[in-house]
C-alpha cells in the first residue's frame, strides 16, 4: 500500500488515547476540492487520510496528532472525538453531488479495497474496538449523513472492520412503525444508547431519536432509511446491541 504525504496545517495535540476510527465521505464535487479544503487554514478542517476513487491514499495528518474531522459529536458517552479518533475521508460526492439520475455515486472497488487495507493497518497499530468503528453520521446524527446508505459496511465487516450481525433471520420487513410512545420506544432508545448513540432520554419518538434511527438505518438497514423504527429496524437494533455486548 503506497501512501502519499500532503501535510495539512490543520491539527493539534491529542488529549486522549486513540480508540475510535471514523469514516467519512468528502461530499464535495471533486476529490481535489476536498483535499485543498483540508489543507486550507481558513477552513480549519482535516483528516488523517483521504482515499481517492482509484485507490490512491493521501496522508494529511500523522496518526499521533489530532485531526479536525469529527466536529461536535459523541459516541458511547465520549466527546472530543477528534482527540480519540483517526479520521478517513473517502472521495465521494455523497448526498449533495449525486449521479445525473439522482442515485448516490457508488464507491469503486479499487477505492473500497484501499479503504479496507488502510483500516486494517490502523487496527493493527491501535487498540480500537469493533464497536468504535463508526461513520460520521453515527457520531453526529443530527447534522451528518456520511458515509451514507450506499457505503458497503457489510463488506468492511467481512474483512474485520466494524460490526455486521451474521444472524439476520429475525429481521423481517414491516411497513408499519412501532408505537411512538410506551415500552417499544423506551426499549429502542435504551438499545440505541447502549450501541453508542447519544439521546436526550427515554420518552416519545422525538427529533433526536428519529435522527439516531436514521443514522442507524444508513448503516444497518440501508434499504429503508426513513427515521421510523419499523419492525425490521427494531430487530436489527437488537442484533447490533447483542453483537456489541456479547
Amino acid at each position: 500500500m503506497k501512501i502519499t504525504a500532503r501535510p495539512s496545517p490543520n491539527f493539534d495535540d491529542r488529549k486522549h488515547p486513540i480508540d475510535l476510527l471514523v469514516l467519512h465521505y468528502t461530499g464535495m464535487q471533486t476529490g481535489q476540492l476536498a483535499l485543498d479544503r483540508m489543507c486550507d487554514t481558513e477552513a480549519a478542517v482535516s483528516a488523517h487520510y483521504m482515499v481517492w476513487e482509484d485507490g490512491r491514499i493521501v496522508q494529511l495528518v500523522g496518526e499521533d496528532k489530532r485531526a479536525w474531522h469529527a466536529g461536535v459529536s459523541s459516541w458511547q458517552g465520549d466527546e472530543d472525538l477528534n482527540s480519540r479518533s483517526i479520521g478517513v475521508e473517502i472521495v465521494n460526492g455523497g448526498h449533495d453531488f449525486r449521479l445525473t439520475d439522482g442515485r448516490l455515486e457508488p464507491f469503486p472497488k479499487a477505492q473500497i479495497d484501499a479503504v479496507i487495507e488502510l483500516c486494517s493497518g490502523i487496527l493493527e497499530r491501535w487498540d480500537i474496538p469493533q464497536s468504535r468503528i463508526v461513520g460520521h453520521s453515527d457520531i453526529a446524527p443530527a447534522r451528518k449523513e456520511d458515509p451514507g446508505e450506499h457505503f458497503p459496511w457489510a463488506q468492511l465487516a467481512a474483512a474485520g472492520i466494524g460490526i455486521w450481525p451474521q444472524d439476520r433471520d429475525p429481521v423481517l420487513r414491516g411497513d408499519e412503525p412501532l408505537e411512538k410512545t410506551g415500552d417499544d420506544m423506551r426499549r429502542i432508545q435504551a438499545d440505541l444508547t447502549a450501541i453508542g448513540y447519544t439521546l436526550v432520554g427515554p420518552g416519545p419518538l422525538d427529533e433526536a431519536t428519529a435522527k439516531a434511527v436514521t443514522a442507524f438505518q444508513r448503516r444497518w438497514v440501508q434499504d429503508a432509511v426513513t427515521g421510523k423504527p419499523d419492525p425490521a429496524t427494531s430487530a436489527m437494533i437488537d442484533l447490533v446491541r447483542a453483537a456489541i455486548l456479547k
